[in-house]
């Protein structure tokens, strides 16, 4: 990925609690190019973590993407939060930011020309990359169908123009609007598993998706998600010891901190990128002990085998755990 130092030349309020901040390179030098579904990671000064933010793409050119003039990305005020979003949102035109990327974890598949319809579901913020989805599949003439999901109208940012873009394609379900609800179980009714499914969103509505869908026999390749949650600790979490296994060390993993947290505190340096249990970096081969697998990477018979698990989200079942690290 490329390190670059990009400033604020411009910034949109989307809503009370959503904004959008426009980045161009030093000169306007040209930027690396991106793909519908790619995100920036972003420093956030005293934060050891960077956040990563989708580029957001309404640009109908079709040199949007290979040839960015600036890049967009849009955040949601988390209140509370750590911290990030509330430095993004007090970011005044001028300021700089350090940036890697773009990457991309939640790549389009190759579209067929005879396949059928793309259905895209985002709930509230998990509207950015999706919305440079619909950008892409509407240069490639290839027919989606949007859901966009959100607690009130007046905080689903980019209504305007994507009913302007994509007028019929676009369907909008505001929980304070009952004529345009409709419950993710109806709306799975009506598509069939040999379509592609895309969502982004909380929690909850992925695990939705991805449950419902499987109860339907929905084919996992079809099912594609990204989330914006790093590992949280759940009620009922308990403290367990881990053993390294090749360095001979042994830690203790409170309840409310990840393996790799405290791996990273005790000066180890393992592999990771993602933290949010989906791209599978961090992969750790299990030993002794019963995993409780919280990711969304392995498959269920790789889970039931527990052979191996991923140990940014991830914990464990039994007191104590071992693992070939």
């Amino acid at each position: 990925m490329a390190h670059l130092n990009l400033t604020v030349v411009e910034i949109h309020v989307e809503t009370p609690i959503i904004r959008s901040l426009f980045l161009e390179a030093a000169g306007k030098q040209a930027l690396p190019r991106f793909t519908a579904g790619a995100h920036l990671k972003v420093s956030i000064p005293g934060q050891k973590v960077p956040r990563c933010y989708s580029l957001v793409c309404l640009d109908t050119d079709n040199s949007a993407f290979d040839f960015p003039r600036r890049y967009r990305i849009s955040v949601r005020l988390e209140e509370p939060g750590t911290g990030g979003s509330r430095h993004m949102h007090s970011l005044q035109i001028g300021d700089t930011l350090e940036v890697e990327g773009p990457q991309n974890d939640f790549p389009l598949h190759d579209l067929a020309s005879d396949e059928p319809r793309t259905v895209l579901i985002a709930g509230g913020i998990g509207i950015t990359p999706i919305i440079s989805m619909t950008t892409a599949l509407k240069q490639a003439q290839h027919p989606f169908q949007l859901h966009y999901y959100g607690r009130r109208r007046d905080q689903m940012a980019f209504l305007e123009e994507l009913t302007a873009q994509h007028g019929d394609a676009l369907r909008v379900h505001a929980d304070d609007d009952e004529t345009t609800q409709l419950a993710l179980s109806d709306l799975l009714q009506q598509v069939g598993p040999n379509q592609h499914l895309y969502v982004c969103g909380p929690k909850g509505l992925i695990d939705a998706v991805i449950h419902q869908s499987r109860d339907r026999q929905w084919p996992q390749s079809h099912v594609h998600f990204e989330l914006f949650n790093n590992a949280a600790a759940l009620p009922g979490d308990k403290a367990f010891d881990l053993e390294l296994r090749q360095s001979g060390r042994m830690l203790h993993i409170p309840a409310d901190k990840t393996i790799l947290e405290v791996l990273e505190e005790a000066g180890c340096d393992p592999m990771y990128d993602c933290r949010r249990g989906e791209c599978g970096v961090c992969q750790a081969t299990v030993l002794e002990g019963t995993p409780d697998h919280r990711d969304y990477y392995l498959s269920d018979p790789e889970r039931k085998a527990g052979q191996v698990m991923q140990i940014c989200v991830s914990r464990s079942h039994s007191d104590r755990l071992v693992l070939d690290l």
